[in-house]
This record gives C-alpha cells, sequence and structure tokens, in this order.
C-alpha cells in the first residue's frame, strides 16, 4: 500500500499519529487499500480561523474510491474529523454490500412462489467441483 502525504513537512510529528491510526482504521475495516492520499491545505491563507482542510483518498480494489474530509482550525483536528469520517463511509460501505449479498435475488423470491406447501424453501446445495 502507498501512502502519499501532502501540505505537511517530512519532519512533523504529525505524520506518525496518520500513519498510526490509518492502519488502525484499515486493520478494523478488513480489507487492503492499494493507495491512500492524504492532503492538507489552509482554505484562506494566514488569515487564521477554521480552515484547515484535511481530505483523505483511499483506493480499494473491485470498490470506488472512498473520500474524506474534515475542517478544522489545526491539521491534528482536522485529520481526527476526516479519519472518523472515512471510517464511517467505509463501514457503511461494507454494510451495503452485506446486505446486498444477503438479500434473495427475484428469481429465487419468484420461484418460492410457485412451490407447493410442505417443499423445501432453499435450492439445493449445489457441490463444489474440484480441478484435477
Amino acid at each position: 500500500m502507498s501512502l502519499v502525504m501532502e501540505g505537511i513537512a517530512l519532519d512533523d510529528p504529525l505524520r506518525a499519529i496518520i500513519e498510526k491510526k490509518l492502519a488502525a482504521v484499515i486493520a478494523r475495516g478488513r480489507f487492503r487499500p492499494t493507495a491512500m492520499r492524504v492532503a492538507f491545505s489552509d482554505e484562506n491563507g494566514p488569515k487564521g480561523g477554521v480552515d484547515i482542510r484535511c481530505a483523505l483518498t483511499v483506493e480499494i480494489p473491485r470498490r470506488p474510491t472512498t473520500h474524506a474530509g474534515g475542517l478544522a482550525e489545526s491539521p491534528r483536528l482536522a485529520f481526527d474529523i476526516a479519519a472518523e469520517t472515512l471510517e464511517r463511509e467505509l463501514m457503511r460501505e461494507r454494510q451495503r454490500r452485506r446486505d446486498a449479498a444477503r438479500r434473495p435475488k427475484k428469481y429465487f423470491v419468484a420461484h418460492q412462489g410457485l412451490l407447493a406447501d410442505g417443499e423445501a424453501a432453499l435450492p439445493p446445495a449445489r457441490r463444489r467441483r474440484r480441478s484435477a
């Protein structure tokens, strides 16, 4: 996995925190991203105020790219907000995929309506073929 960080210095202690927290989010989600990008930007320049934006982008194979962002007074707070948002989005996507896989397909449901009472409600078990 490649991790690209933009907008912070190479010797910034926040880099270690970012790596540790993103590793924890990945471990909880049970997925293997191919690339992650963390970008910090100052929205309105040196004026001050709530203007530090942290944008997280995660690329996971066979899934759409996931984005999350946070806006706060400091880079650390902006990253924390973005990391929480990213974790929620990844869990939501995982739940969405799980629900879609568990939902009975329309042909299965239509076939169940044609069965007489007392017949098996589940399709017969398929045997796995072994390759020689």
